[in-house]
């Protein structure tokens, strides 16, 4: 197996709810997205996953050389319509151990994808506003391995501000998945809430971004690690 290869234990959630838990009992986990001028730093951190952006539009976008990090912390690559060729490359180029797709990337992209790298992990990603279609979920179900919550804006991620989590009570599915979208310190008190909703039962992991920036791809290292703290993410 891979180093930090994917096992189903990563999957597997039970019914039993003990404060912001949710997967095996554990503290719900933390990724820190957009990374690219102090990766060392907030690697450093330990969060579960760090994200890179292979998108050229973005502000975060990321060119390489990749950093040292280390083997508990899973690298996602983080792609907006990109050829999966493209995506593959990456994928090679950085050790990649879970893809993020950011786009209009239908099921049939994620199982070509997956047939071409097996190891790969795929976030498929659903940007919300006021609503939401649940049903748009139902066939991504066998070809993704989490789903990602973010909020609608102008750009495909990091536009700093939440959505409704109340949407989240009609979610459908046992797929573990992602909240994202506009969260930092500020919102700890609202997320402590959310997680002792019935709707956070399958909330694998709090990804944040923009919030934690000195600047573009420039983390703010005490507050993430505050984050963390206040979180109990360890």
């Amino acid at each position: 197996m891979r180093p930090n290869a994917m096992t189903q234990m990563d999957y597997h959630y039970t019914t039993k709810k003990s404060g912001p838990s949710t997967i095996e009992n554990a503290p719900i986990k933390l990724k820190v997205c957009g990374m690219n001028k102090n990766t060392t730093e907030i690697a450093g951190l330990r969060p579960d996953y760090l994200g890179f952006i292979f998108w050229e539009k973005s502000k975060r976008h990321f060119t390489g050389p990749m950093p040292p990090v280390p083997h508990t912390v899973r690298k996602v690559g983080v792609f907006v319509d990109a050829r999966i060729q493209t995506v593959v490359e990456r994928i090679q180029d950085h050790d990649l151990l879970l893809v993020q797709l950011h786009g209009s990337e239908t099921p049939e992209y994620c199982a070509e994808l997956k047939l071409k790298v097996k190891h790969i992990g795929i976030i498929k990603v659903f940007s919300i506003k006021n609503e939401f279609d649940f049903g748009i979920l139902k066939p991504y179900e066998t070809v993704c391995d989490f789903f990602l919550f973010d909020t609608k804006g102008k750009l495909p991620g990091g536009n700093g501000y939440a959505f409704d989590w109340e949407v989240l009570k009609d979610y459908p599915s046992t797929k573990p998945y992602f909240l994202s979208g506009g969260i930092g310190l500020n919102e700890v008190d609202s997320l402590k809430k959310f997680m002792t909703r019935p709707e956070a039962k399958y909330c694998h992991a709090i990804d944040v971004n923009s919030k934690f920036e000195i600047e573009p791809g420039l983390k703010d290292v005490e507050k993430v690690k505050e984050f963390k703290r206040v979180l109990s993410i360890e």
